[in-house]
């Protein structure tokens, strides 16, 4: 299957809401950007103004060198500039909705809340994390074959930014690999209120092959390899009427 992902909701609160998220990944990637001993890069290559074309290899070269800092306390950050006013206030204006909650933790914690599919086929569908036991085993949802869907995901992140927040679904048929996909979801700061993101829209397979039952896992993992959910499921594609 071309990967889990379901359709944007049709509402001016569903619309604000990922316009909402939008900006504060924006946000989120700046304070990454600033607090710089969060993430170091180490790059060997002079920093040469009239070396400016760098080809592909070199570019690759570049990445594989990337290895993350030592994690800090986001607190022990922000005290780090207490004397300097302006920076004091760019950050009070991005965090200071939490930043009395802020408790020397390092690392990020990030809590997923509920997934959701949204197609015109079925409109939404949301199932709260975790799984209920009364749906274990079930198919988390239902599409019909040939229809666009999206996934929708809700998560909280608490203590720390996390940076690179990843997602991979993989699906599997009779045994069978059959789709994995992975995507960059970004970088979230810590907040009191949830984080909306909805994933790519995807669409189902078509065709008496591609009807039945699907089993499915979906990962998060972030820059540093922590796992924040490995989530187990199923699906089911009906042939269309």
């Amino acid at each position: 299957m071309e990967g889990a992902k379901g359709a944007e909701a049709g509402t001016s609160s569903g619309s604000s809401s990922v316009l909402n998220g939008d900006l504060k990944n924006k946000q989120a990637e700046e304070i990454a950007e600033n607090l710089s001993k969060i993430r170091v890069l180490d790059n060997d290559h002079d920093d040469d103004d009239d070396d400016v074309d760098v080809d592909d290899e070199q570019h690759q070269e570049g990445f594989s060198k990337f290895v993350p800092g030592p994690l800090l306390p986001l607190k022990e950050q922000l005290d780090k500039d207490k004397d300097d006013e302006s920076l004091r206030r760019w950050k009070e204006k991005l965090l200071g909705c939490v930043e009395g909650d802020l408790n020397g933790e390092k690392d990020p914690e990030v809590k997923f809340l509920s997934i959701g599919v949204i197609s015109k086929d079925v409109g939404e569908i949301t199932c709260p994390l975790p799984v209920k036991e009364s749906q274990s085993g079930r198919p988390l949802f239902t599409l019909r074959e040939g229809v666009p869907y999206r996934l929708k995901l809700t998560f909280t992140v608490l203590h720390n930014i996390v940076s690179g927040l990843t997602c991979i679904n993989t699906a599997w048929k009779g045994g069978i690999q059959v789709d994995r996909i992975k995507s960059m979801l970004g970088t979230f700061a810590p907040q009191k209120d949830a984080y909306v993101e909805m994933l790519d829209e995807e669409t189902t397979p078509s065709g008496i092959l591609a009807r039945g039952i699907y089993t499915a896992k979906l990962r998060f993992e972030d820059d540093d390899k922590r796992c924040h959910l490995e989530l187990d499921y199923s699906f089911e594609i009906k042939k269309k009427s």
